[in-house]
């Protein structure tokens, strides 16, 4: 029950910043803080981290822009996919948290293409003068799922070696 709570809760967060991104962050524009947003701190040993809020109708790094619905569809079959591998296959090596973290960050990222047509991506930070792409939090969950399971797989490989 307790996961079931917390999957809520992280869908629920990145469903409410986003509802919060559209409507308090200015959209993103060339001009003032990096470009035009919110600045949280600037230049801090070399990194600025500020609130500029975009659309991403592409997949990370907008990547593939224009091809949305190809792009919904896929992350509709990730989704049900990884749903089913994790309600049905029974493995106690199966790492099911860092699963679940790509499932709800792929679910958010789906539920703002169903509601706009488009992804909202909000934080941006640049590390010494290099612009990083601007994310939300289902990117944010995306990525510690998938560092999440490489890392225990590789833990899982060297138990193994041993």
């Amino acid at each position: 029950m307790i996961r079931i709570g917390f999957f809520f809760l992280l869908l629920g967060l990145d469903v409410v910043s986003k509802l919060v991104a559209l409507g308090h962050i200015p959209p993103m524009n060339i001009g003032g803080y990096p470009y035009g947003g919110i600045g949280i701190f600037s230049n801090f040993l070399g990194i600025s981290f500020s609130l500029n809020m975009i659309v991403n109708t592409g997949a990370a790094w907008g990547m593939f822009a224009g091809h949305s619905g190809l792009l919904f569809g896929l992350r509709t079959a990730v989704i049900v996919g990884l749903v089913s591998y994790l309600l049905f296959y029974r493995s106690g090596s199966t790492p099911k948290i860092p699963l679940w973290l790509v499932v709800i960050g792929a679910l958010g990222n789906a539920i703002d293409y169903a509601l706009y047509g488009h992804v909202i991506d909000f934080f941006h930070f640049v590390f010494w003068g290099y612009s990083f792409p601007i994310f939300n939090l289902a990117d944010s969950y995306i990525t510690l799922g998938v560092l999440g399971i490489l890392f225990l797989t590789r833990r899982a490989k060297k138990q193994h070696a041993i």
